[in-house]
């Protein structure tokens, strides 16, 4: 009897695992090597900047500021339910700006005054002063973007902005991460021309942009892969991309530059160790993934944390600012300097945090 249930048991178990070798999945792993993770070491020690500095501005209007861009007194940020919110800074007002019916990401003012947005659903589109909507791209080469994340705009009007995925649109980005499949593009508008390029593809997760002050080069974030690249626009390297940053030890988001130069990287999480060393083997990846799906293994579920590293033009760390446990602001998506002040959004916070920006070393 016992040799009877320990065969059933073989033949359960052996039935189970083909099951997860060959259930059908929406992803098709495949391997890279992520590079080291550096931790919470040397310029990245832990620190309490963010917690000790930070407030919480306009709080409990709407879920989910990913970006932040400020004008004339007021800060816009957008919502998960698709809603952007014009905010007095001094607290006196807040109204609906507009509404894009997707789901807006980054932001940006061109010369003209139109909040420029990146749509991860509706694409790239821009919105007049009096809250008209108008689509400035979403599609290339005939087919539909799927994935529109992050933006900057140049001095000369040409909006840079970055394609995360043609694979998963935002409610799937995680299949993204999951698959590794390395399909996110940096692209730019021409607003003269109408005209959309592809500027860099092959990027795991392409998210932040931001361009330098002088326009010489356009920096790219891989959320993925926790990295850097910069795309030369001008000077003796132009049409050249190299790796500025390799090995954060969290997963970037969004970019920004500075008023004095440097970039704001956003970290809404810390790297995972244990998800690194599921990439470079895609069947055992294919079957944590059923896993998950089935519920019998926990998805991978950062601490919460609010970080944000800037950095210089060369990929020098010039500060690390943290709340550890995300008591006072955490998951930040977004950095951005104005005036002097630091405003952070954030994917899973209901409010914009808000601190005195650090004086930092000359560049």
């Amino acid at each position: 009897m016992l040799r009877k249930t320990t065969m059933a048991i073989a033949v359960l178990l052996a039935a189970a695992g083909l099951y997860l070798s060959l259930w059908p999945i929406p992803i098709k792993p495949e391997a890279w090597m992520p590079p080291p993770n550096p931790g919470m070491t040397g310029p990245y020690a832990e620190n309490s900047a963010i917690k000790d500095a930070a407030v919480r501005f306009a709080d409990k209007i709407g879920h989910g500021p990913e970006d932040v861009a400020v004008k004339d007194g007021f800060a816009y940020t957008g919502f998960e339910d698709g809603r952007i919110m014009k905010i007095a800074l001094n607290g006196s007002s807040t109204v609906e700006f507009a509404k894009t019916g997707g789901r807006p990401l980054g932001l940006g003012f061109d010369a003209s005054g139109a909040l420029i947005v990146a749509d991860a659903i509706k694409g790239l589109i821009a919105i007049a002063p009096d809250g008209t909507i108008r689509t400035l791209s979403e599609q290339i080469g005939g087919k539909r973007m799927v994935f529109v994340d992050d933006l900057d705009i140049g001095g000369d009007g040409t909006i840079w902005f970055s394609d995360a995925s043609q694979r998963f649109g935002i409610k799937l980005f995680l299949n993204d991460m999951w698959e590794g499949s390395a399909t996110g593009r940096l692209l730019s508008y021409d607003p003269a021309t109408g005209e959309t390029q592809v500027r860099l593809e092959g990027l795991r997760f392409a998210n932040g942009v931001a361009l330098s002050a002088d326009g010489s080069f356009v920096l790219v974030n891989e959320t993925a892969a926790r990295r850097i690249r910069k795309l030369w626009l001008s000077g003796p390297k132009a049409g050249q991309d190299e790796m500025l940053i390799d090995g954060l030890p969290c997963f970037p988001d969004n970019l920004s530059r500075s008023p004095q130069g440097h970039f704001w990287i956003a970290c809404p999480s810390p790297a995972n160790d244990q998800f690194d060393d599921l990439m470079p083997q895609p069947f055992l990846r294919a079957v944590m993934f059923r896993l998950t799906q089935l519920g019998l293994a926990p998805s991978p579920v950062p601490p919460l944390r609010g970080w944000a590293i800037a950095i210089n033009g060369e990929g020098r760390v010039l500060a690390s600012l943290m709340d550890p446990k995300g008591e006072r602001y955490h998951t930040i998506t977004s950095v951005n300097e104005f005036d002097g002040e630091l405003y952070f959004g954030s994917i899973a916070e209901n409010a914009i945090g808000r601190m005195p920006a650090p004086a930092l070393q000359a560049q």
